[in-house]
C-alpha cells in the first residue's frame, strides 16, 4: 500500500512541475515612470555695478525775461547720447531696490523765440533769443521693485548742465557756465541675461534760472545797465539705455 501511495505522489508533483513549465512566467514590472520636476525660478539678483550707454531725445522750453518783459516760453528740444556708470542695492528675495546712478550726456538741445517776442527786450530788430545746452549730467538716487527680471524704478537727484544764449543773429553764443538745477522720474528695465541690461526711462530737468551779467547780451538789453535780465531752462528727457551690470 505504501509504495501505492509514494508513486501517486511523485506523480502529482511530476506533473505539476511539467504543467509549471508550460505556463508563461509573468513579466517583469516596468520602471517607474520619471517624476517631471521644475524647480522654481532663482530670484534674479540686480545687486552689482554697471556701465552702460544711453541716448534719447529731450523738449522743453527756456523764458528770456528782462525788468518784467518776457518772451514767454519758446520751445527747445535736441538729441543726447553718453554714458552711464551705476551701484544697486537689491537684497535677494526681497524685490526691493535702492541705488545711485550718474551719467554724461553730450545734448544738441537748443531753441530760440521769434524775433518779435525778443525785440521786447530792446534787442537789436530783426534777432531772436537763443538758448542751448552742450552737456548735460545728472546724479541720482534710484528706488524701485523687480519683478524678477523686470524693474520698475523711480528716481531724483541733481542735474547740471550747460547753458549758453545768443542773439540769432549773430548767433555767438555765451556760456553763463553750468548751472546746478534737479531732476526726477522714472522707469522700467529688464534684464535679459545675469549681466545685460536694457532700460527706458523718463526725466524732467530743471536748470533753474539765470540771471545775466550786466554789459553781456543775456539779453542784449542788459547792455545797457539793466541788472534784472534772466534765462531760464526746462527740459523732459525720454532716453532708452544698455547696461553691463558686474554681480557681487
Amino acid at each position: 500500500m505504501k509504495p501505492i501511495v509514494i508513486a501517486t505522489m511523485l506523480s502529482l508533483v511530476c506533473a505539476g512541475r511539467a504543467v509549471a513549465a508550460d505556463v508563461d512566467l509573468p513579466a517583469p514590472l516596468p520602471p517607474s515612470a520619471p517624476v517631471n520636476y521644475y524647480p522654481a525660478l532663482a530670484p534674479f539678483n540686480w545687486g552689482g555695478v554697471y556701465i552702460g550707454v544711453n541716448g534719447g531725445y529731450g523738449f522743453g522750453g527756456s523764458n528770456w525775461t528782462n525788468a518784467g518783459v518776457s518772451t514767454g516760453t519758446f520751445g527747445t528740444n535736441g538729441y543726447l547720447v553718453g554714458g552711464t556708470l551705476g551701484i544697486n542695492y537689491a537684497p535677494i528675495g526681497s524685490g526691493f531696490l535702492f541705488g545711485a546712478e550718474g551719467d554724461f550726456d553730450w545734448s544738441g538741445l537748443n531753441g530760440s523765440s521769434s524775433a518779435a517776442a525778443c525785440a521786447g527786450l530792446g534787442v537789436p530788430a530783426g534777432a531772436a533769443c537763443q538758448t542751448k545746452s552742450d552737456w548735460l549730467s545728472t546724479l541720482r538716487g534710484r528706488a524701485g521693485y523687480a519683478f524678477n527680471r523686470v524693474l520698475i524704478f523711480a528716481t531724483a537727484g541733481a542735474a547740471m548742465g550747460d547753458f549758453q544764449v545768443a542773439l540769432n543773429p549773430p548767433a555767438n553764443f555765451l556760456s553763463v557756465g553750468p548751472q546746478l538745477g534737479w531732476t526726477a522720474g522714472g522707469g522700467v528695465e529688464f534684464a535679459f541675461t545675469d549681466s545685460l541690461t536694457a532700460k527706458v526711462e523718463y526725466l524732467y530737468v530743471n536748470l533753474g534760472t539765470v540771471s545775466c551779467p550786466v554789459g553781456t547780451s543775456c539779453p542784449a538789453a542788459n547792455a545797457a545797465g539793466a541788472s534784472t535780465a534772466s534765462v531760464s531752462f526746462t527740459e523732459s528727457l525720454v532716453r532708452a539705455g544698455v547696461n553691463y551690470k558686474f554681480s557681487w
